[in-house]
């Protein structure tokens, strides 16, 4: 009995679904280090490093294959690693790369910022070319993170898309970021290192001693009493400025009193390789120099000229340069007569604390000045110490936290450095070495913070073209309305079919679009937040086209139509009272869901009933012709419900127009 039982479970349609449903469990790929990952069906096969894919994921053996997924990683160009892709035309480039394919059409396009990392979701058929008019279909996502861009795609024949476009999406979809840390490299994501560095005065080449000013020497973390890493003769100009920035890069400016704007020098002391950016400083006058440069806790470098009047920063996530102040603080300080006199040094170099305070070091006696950067107000105290020796020469200040996270401030003397006790006033030997300038920024050293995704956008805005179905041809003379209700407001087409329309995130429009010697189209949008593209088709009344009754449904497993169905097929009457001379065939199709004849009866039974629908209506039974397909010519994988949902459909071709 059990045994009979058993058989009879196995047997049963709700058994053999279920088998139906079940299937292995996908293969996981991962990078090399773990922080993203991707599941491909086992029926795939992966291929690693293929034109300059990191990953190729084929539907078959064969080759060339119907279908195949790519997965590429890229570094972001330098210019572009620390914007919002999303909110600098990411979209639109994507969509005009579209647009410039052979009778291409929009699907969907979207985009989303999601904080930790932001993406656009693209898909879109188009031909690939007159020669090879095989019609392609493409479905991927770009997403960039920490200075990164991922793109993974599916492309693959439409005429194969009943077999692997539905595992292609999947597999698409399938990417994502794993839990391990990820090394950004946007600026401001950044942590800045503890090693920081000093420009060389002189250095001793070719047996004797020479003005340098181009080495810099790196100390590791906070610990200046050890030997230094030398980089020798890196800048390609002498320098007196050196700032280090959050990607542990050093960025450096000439000492020459050119009085023209300056690009700044980036070197990288990892790879020992520099070159210049597009950041330009403004001409500093003639009599000065550029004299000394710090960071801030946010990251900007600054910039300052020898007579202290010209402060500038840069800001290296955009590219920003900005004059803080033209006038020196100090003129308005009482001491300010004191260290100005003629023969005086400069008081023009300095370092920059986390409250927004500048401290200066005047050359002459070593004795610390204090401004503060919101106000421009300086203090009005001269702070001097002891323990320094009485001959000039002090050239720069470095603001460290210690390993303990205890405040150090650095001298840079004549011919040694010094560890300043602020509280006390007093300097003391920390080794012995001239440098022009210190850099440094562990002062400001914070775990990265992961972003928040921002909050939706307030509108959005639906933007395509309006095409020919058969061509992919614009069609700009059309009429598009859309609204809340009714036929809704017409919406301007531009001369190469495009329109754009915005809405409320969250509300549903309706949507019409028609032409003459066109079957007109209608439906309903969905706004969801942000901007989105996708084309409208209209199918030309001719001889062979095909269009589906998307929303005609039976009952399961039988011929009888659901009500939801009405509104539809009353377009289809209006349609054929509308064109007298136009006769159709109908086409039934089924899932492949039992015995392959039953389902040739049942796609047969719904055709006559949607025919009868029509005659009934007033349609001349002459003018309808059908056929059932059964499951013969699926539009979808019937792997899944999801998909083979789409393959119990009908359909209409024309075949006569007069």
């Amino acid at each position: 009995m059990k045994v009979f039982l058993l058989l009879v479970l196995l047997l049963s349609p709700a058994a053999l679904y279920a088998q139906q449903e079940a299937a292995p469990p996908p293969t996981v790929f991962t990078d090399a280090k773990g922080r993203y990952q991707i599941a491909y069906p086992t029926s795939w096969q992966v291929r690693k490093g293929i034109d300059g894919a990191e990953a190729t994921f084929y539907a078959t053996a064969a080759r060339p294959a119907p279908a195949y997924v790519t997965l590429t990683t890229q570094l972001l160009p330098i210019q572009q690693k620390d914007l919002k892709l999303t909110l600098r035309g990411g979209q639109d480039s994507v969509w005009r790369i579209i647009q410039r394919l052979p009778r291409s059409q929009v699907l969907g396009l979207d985009q989303q910022d999601l904080g930790s990392y932001e993406e656009i979701r693209y898909e879109y058929l188009y031909t690939h070319s007159s020669a090879v008019p095989t019609r392609l279909h493409v479905v991927g996502r770009r997403v960039w993170r920490g200075g990164y861009q991922f793109q993974i795609e599916y492309r693959g024949e439409v005429s194969q898309d009943a077999q692997y476009l539905a595992e292609g999406k999947e597999l698409v979809d399938s990417f994502a970021f794993t839990e391990k840390a990820w090394p950004s490299l946007r600026y401001a994501a950044q942590v800045c290192d503890n090693k920081f560095y000093g420009i060389a005065a002189t250095g001793f080449y070719n047996g004797r001693w020479e003005d340098d000013c181009r080495t810099i020497h790196e100390f590791p973390a906070n610990d200046l009493t050890a030997a230094p890493k030398v980089h020798r003769r890196v800048l390609p100009f002498q320098s007196y400025a050196l700032a280090k920035g959050f990607d542990n890069c050093l960025y450096s400016v000439t000492k020459a009193p050119t009085d023209a704007p300056e690009y700044v020098y980036r070197y990288d002391p990892v790879t020992r390789k520099g070159a210049y950016t597009t950041w330009q400083l403004p001409a500093q006058g003639s009599e000065n120099v550029w004299i000394s440069a710090a960071t801030d806790d946010r990251g900007d470098l600054y910039f300052n000229s020898s007579d202290g009047n010209l402060l500038v920063k840069v800001t290296p996530s955009t590219g920003k340069v900005t004059v803080v102040w033209f006038n020196d603080p100090m003129q308005k300080a009482p001491f300010y007569y004191e260290i100005t006199f003629p023969g005086a040094g400069t008081h023009g170099n300095f370092c920059l604390d986390d409250a927004n305070t500048m401290y200066r070091v005047y050359s002459t006696d070593g004795s610390l000045l204090k401004v503060n950067l919101k106000t421009a107000r300086a203090h009005p105290e001269r702070m001097k110490l002891e323990g320094l020796p009485k001959r000039g020469g002090y050239s720069d200040l470095l603001m460290q936290n210690d390993a303990g996270g205890r405040r150090r401030l650095y001298l840079a003397g004549p011919k040694a450095v010094y560890q300043v006790d602020m509280a006390r006033r007093r300097a003391t030997l920390v080794r012995k070495g001239t440098y022009t300038d210190l850099a440094g920024c562990n002062l400001f050293q914070v775990p990265p913070r992961m972003a928040p995704a921002p909050p939706p956008p307030a509108a959005a805005t639906w933007r395509g073209r309006v095409l020919n179905a058969a061509t992919y041809q614009p069609l700009s003379e059309a009429q598009l309305r859309l609204g809340l209700g009714g036929f809704g407001n017409v919406v301007r087409l531009n001369p190469n079919g495009t329109f754009s329309y915005q809405g409320k995130p969250g509300t549903t429009y309706t949507y019409h679009a028609q032409l003459t010697g066109y079957i007109a189209t209608d439906s309903t949008w969905t706004a969801g937040p942000g901007p989105y593209v996708r084309d409208i088709l209209l199918q030309p009344l001719s001889v062979g086209t095909t269009v589906a009754l998307d929303n005609v449904k039976f009952e399961q497993g039988q011929a009888v139509l659901l009500p939801t169905s009405f509104p539809a097929l009353n377009k289809l009457v209006s349609l054929l009272t509308d064109n007298p001379g136009m006769t159709i065939e109908l086409r039934g199709h089924t899932d492949n869901v039992g015995p392959p004849e039953k389902n040739v009866v049942l796609s047969e039974q719904r055709v006559g009933t949607v025919k009868a629908y029509l005659v009934e209506r007033g349609i001349a039974e002459a003018r309808i012709t059908g056929i059932g397909f059964g499951g013969a010519e699926p539009m979808a994988s019937n792997n899944q419900e999801n998909t083979r949902r789409l393959n119990r459909r009908v359909e209409f071709r024309i075949t006569g127009v007069q």
